[in-house]
């Protein structure tokens, strides 16, 4: 399950682990106009864990998402060169 919200600097989504067991906590995705974080609360470190990727990171992130193991440099028509 996930949840959007528009808010007034971001889009703000929520990943809800639904299941069984072993259920992991909610993931909140916050997306920027220049970069975009991803939350997520620690239970052992009692504190929310947070990564921020700029816009580059994410598009290169969402185009590894389709390919096999490799290096790539995305060129500039965003087409992934394997190098």
């Amino acid at each position: 399950m996930f949840t959007i919200e528009h808010d007034f600097d971001a889009t703000v989504v929520t990943l809800v682990d639904e299941g069984a067991s072993h259920l992991q906590e909610d993931v909140t995705i916050n997306a920027f106009d220049d970069c975009v974080t991803v939350e997520q609360f620690d239970a052992r470190r009692d504190e929310v864990m947070r990564i921020t990727l700029s816009l580059a990171q994410l598009r290169d992130l969402a185009m590894a998402l389709d390919l096999p193991e490799g290096v790539y440099r995305i060129q500039k028509d965003t087409t992934p060169d394997k190098t």
